[in-house]
């Protein structure tokens, strides 16, 4: 069968004039064939839009594909063998050519591993909150995003604040156990150490500070873990509603001021969020809340938790006592006269 390229080869010289007959000659086709190409209308149609078809590419002989059954063998025998331990290999068997060839056929040949299976990590209705803080620039400045969400519904709570500092945390949990009408049983803390063992320069810097965070946990009764060793699957529902917040309440939006942002994320918390069928649920956090957690949480206590150190009144250092001098006042006559006498 004669391709496009002939086709068009033959068109262009029938154009100048050239006879069918020279054509048939000149093409090494018959000449019945080019009458039936003109009757059928195959030189008419426009074969500059019709598609190329190219056929596979023919193997070229390499000097691997002697020892292509050796590598086969090893690959199948121990799949992560590397490939530049396969070229000592049949190099020592009489190889000659290079690496990079090698390397292109290994990964060719390698045995790619199934997929691991991954148990998602979950937890039960109000047994786990988890928590973090993301940083955002705004054009009136750096704000921080404190981060609360339930573990079982999804339910996420929001605040953006000034400072990422112990205040921020305590008054920040606080408000949103409040909003959830209880406490989990414990919060994860991811990337919170510096947080919460931050040196505010009050009574022993970072110890207190400590000790200041566990006795907030106790009152709210609620155990604090770190989020450590790193864990996918433990981390992920941190970790995706702050991307969830970055890309769905913070980007493309304009704020004018604090107050805006405060008003625009409890809203978008009201309406969007907190409503949304959750991609790994599949259903509203909210409803999700209502119906099997809010139920599980530990009740609230009954006052708020009193600071032994970030309420604590600053105490002044007292100041040493000024020595007092006396000064024995005279007249300038008694000074001339002094002088007088002197004289």
């Amino acid at each position: 069968m004669f391709g496009r390229e002939t086709r068009m080869l033959l068109r262009h010289y029938l154009e100048q004039g050239t006879s069918k007959s020279a054509l048939a000659r000149q093409l090494g086709v018959h000449r019945d064939t080019i009458h039936r190409w003109i009757r059928d209308g195959e030189l008419e149609r426009d074969l500059d839009r019709e598609l190329v078809r190219y056929g596979p590419r023919r193997p070229v002989a390499t000097k691997l594909d002697a020892y292509r059954a050796i590598v086969e063998a090893r690959l199948a025998a121990y799949p992560q063998l590397s490939a530049v331990r396969l070229l000592e290999e049949i190099r020592a068997a009489g190889y000659t050519g290079g690496y990079s060839q090698l390397k292109a056929v290994v990964r060719q040949l390698r045995p790619v591993p199934p997929p691991e299976a991954v148990v998602r990590f979950e937890t039960p209705p109000g047994r786990q909150g988890q928590v973090d803080f993301a940083e955002f620039r705004f054009p009136w400045g750096k704000r921080y995003a404190l981060l609360v969400v339930l573990g079982y519904s999804r339910v996420l709570w929001c605040r953006f604040g000034p400072r990422q500092d112990m205040r921020t945390l305590l008054t920040g949990l606080e408000d949103a156990f409040l909003a959830f009408g209880g406490v989990p049983h414990e919060l994860l803390f991811d990337q919170m150490k510096a947080v919460i063992t931050r040196d505010l320069r009050l009574q022993g810097g970072a110890l207190v500070h400590n000790l200041e965070f566990l006795r907030f946990a106790h009152h709210w009764g609620f155990t604090p873990r770190a989020c450590r060793p790193y864990r996918a699957q433990t981390k992920g529902k941190v970790e995706r509603p702050v991307r969830y917040v970055r890309e769905n309440l913070v980007y493309g939006r304009t704020f004018l001021n604090d107050g805006d942002l405060a008003q625009q994320c409890t809203d978008w918390l009201t309406r969007v969020a907190n409503v949304r069928a959750h991609g790994t649920t599949h259903e509203s956090p909210r409803a999700r809340f209502d119906r099997d957690e809010r139920a599980q949480l530990q009740p609230l206590p009954a006052r708020r938790y009193t600071s032994l150190v970030l309420d604590a009144p600053a105490i002044a250092a007292p100041r040493p006592a000024r020595p007092v001098v006396t000064v024995e006042k005279r007249s300038l006559r008694a000074y001339a006269q002094l002088a007088g006498g002197a004289a």
